[in-house]
């Protein structure tokens, strides 16, 4: 039977959470516990849990794959008091107010018969990738700053340079922020709310990375220019984003600019005061081009909702993700929509293996020459993990997929998938391979793919990834004239020069 003292002190936790800060200005919690501390689905059990377990954070990161958003500041960063290197932590050991970080990517690709490309046959391209970063927080208080650059280049590959892997030494981030940690009351855990302004150059990861990236897969980097106001954090219950930003052009050998007379907009929220069950992010996104020479004139509007989280108490977990967007594109009025859902199992097994279903749709055009525009509009999402290829983006397509997920040793991460692909207009493009049947009479089946990826961290320095694609061409493809298989084996190092503590 569980004891009385118990269940009073779960029942205040629950009430606290539920309720806010008021109410714990009212109860009495034993010494050792928190006060307004969440309940979990231990609280209920005869053996209450020590202090220290009981989460402080309403945030849960969604199980779904390739979801997972770039940390901020980014994973390769480390504090500078906080670094392992010998001589180095004892130089910076006091430097607690300062961020830095220096990342070498270098990954060996092998693509035999690219899709990507207009002419089937075999490439060795070398894709180099260094960033470094630097930030200022807490000392300077309430202005902190970054700066981040990026050298993006390609070696040994036949094809032309292109803005997908070649970008010499940019700052992809270089902006100023205002940060103020206590304007805001505490959410009911406790956590601090910040607000928070930046302006200058960013990139963006949000959501569930399909709409907002910053492609990490790919050599170069999605950035804006603008503003970015936030109002919370991931550990709070509820939070609030507003974005008004100019995408910016990759220039081969120049500082990238400004993408003439487009604007991007964005407001994004989070309610995770339910995480255990559900996190809900509504989010409206807008993209106003002017027309300018080489741009037509658009202005598309999306508004979306995506939910994600646990099923109860049982193993299984889902994501989804529905978007529709209106708005006007070159003369033609815009109504498209986009879905992108995920339920997976985790086997109670200590390689923590799991199974997952996943079906993404994004509308094409209909007919091209109407005065209705169909085909759905990714604005700045990723390609991969779509396709491990990269072959595909959010646009024209049912994709249903299978997917498996292991780690079968410690820290050996290993995840395979096999997915079809089908236009959603038959008469609309395939986009990344720039195929297409105007009439529509060559069916609808593009192909299916198979994929595998091995990762694993070969020091406290050098993290290894081997990885390996199959693409076969299906009935449309056929049709409109590439009926070659293609194969993409690629092994990439990554090398962080300051390794964590």
């Amino acid at each position: 039977m569980t004891h009385p003292k118990i269940r009073k002190t779960a029942g205040l936790a629950l009430l606290a959470a539920l309720l806010g800060p008021p109410l714990v200005a009212y109860a009495q919690v034993p010494r050792g516990e928190t006060a307004g501390s969440a309940p979990t689905n231990e609280t209920a059990r005869a053996e209450p849990r020590p202090a220290a377990l009981l989460p402080t954070t309403y945030y849960r990161e969604a199980a779904s794959y390739g979801t997972k958003r770039e940390t901020v500041p980014p994973a390769y960063v480390r504090n500078a008091a906080k670094i392992a290197t010998p001589y180095v932590k004892d130089l910076l050991k006091d430097y607690s107010w300062l961020d830095i970080g220096l990342d070498f990517r270098t990954r060996y690709e092998l693509r035999e018969d690219d899709y990507r490309r207009s002419v089937a046959k075999t490439d060795h391209p070398f894709l180099l990738r260094t960033r470094a970063y630097l930030g200022i927080h807490d000392i300077l208080d309430p202005f902190r700053f970054v700066v981040e650059l990026e050298d993006a280049r390609r070696e040994n590959g036949d094809f032309p340079k292109d803005n997908r892997d070649f970008n010499e030494v940019e700052p992809i981030q270089m902006y100023g922020e205002l940060f103020f940690k206590d304007l805001l009351p505490p959410d009911p855990r406790g956590n601090k709310r910040p607000l928070s302004l930046r302006g200058g150059r960013m990139w963006f990861e949000k959501l569930d990375r399909r709409l907002i990236a910053n492609n990490a897969w790919r050599n170069t980097t999605n950035t804006f220019q603008g503003l970015h106001l936030n109002i919370g954090e991931d550990a709070n219950d509820w939070q609030f984003e507003l974005i008004a930003a100019q995408p910016l052009d990759r220039l081969l050998f120049e500082f990238d600019e400004v993408v003439g007379k487009q604007w991007f907009y964005a407001a994004i929220g989070h309610w995770r005061r339910w995480s255990d069950v559900v996190t809900i992010e509504p989010y409206y996104l807008q993209l106003n081009q002017k027309k300018t020479e080489g741009r037509n004139r658009r202005e598309i509007h999306a508004p979306g909702l995506r939910v994600y989280g646990p099923i109860g108490k049982t193993r299984f977990d889902y994501d989804t993700n529905f978007v529709y967007e209106t708005g006007r594109d070159n003369g033609q009025d815009v109504n498209a929509f986009g879905s992108a859902s995920e339920v997976g199992y985790i086997f109670d097994h200590a390689s923590k293996p799991r199974l997952s279903v996943f079906y993404g749709y994004a509308s094409g055009d209909e007919d091209p020459g109407d005065d209705d525009n169909e085909r759905f509009d990714r604005f700045f999402g990723f390609a991969r993990p779509w396709s491990a290829s990269d072959y595909f983006i959010w646009e024209n397509f049912h994709a249903p997929k299978v997917r498996f997920e292991i780690t079968p040793l410690k820290e050996l991460r290993i995840d395979t998938g096999l997915g079809g692909y089908w236009l959603a207009s038959k008469k609309d493009r395939w986009a990344n391979a720039n195929l297409r049947d105007p009439e529509g009479k060559s069916g609808s089946f593009i192909g299916y793919e198979f994929d595998i990826r091995a990762r694993y961290p070969l020091t406290s320095f050098v993290d290894g990834t081997v990885g390996y694609s199959h693409f076969e061409p299906g009935g449309f493809t056929e049709k409109v004239g590439r009926d070659n298989p293609s194969d993409f084996l690629y092994v990439e190092v990554s090398l962080n020069v300051f390794p964590k503590l």
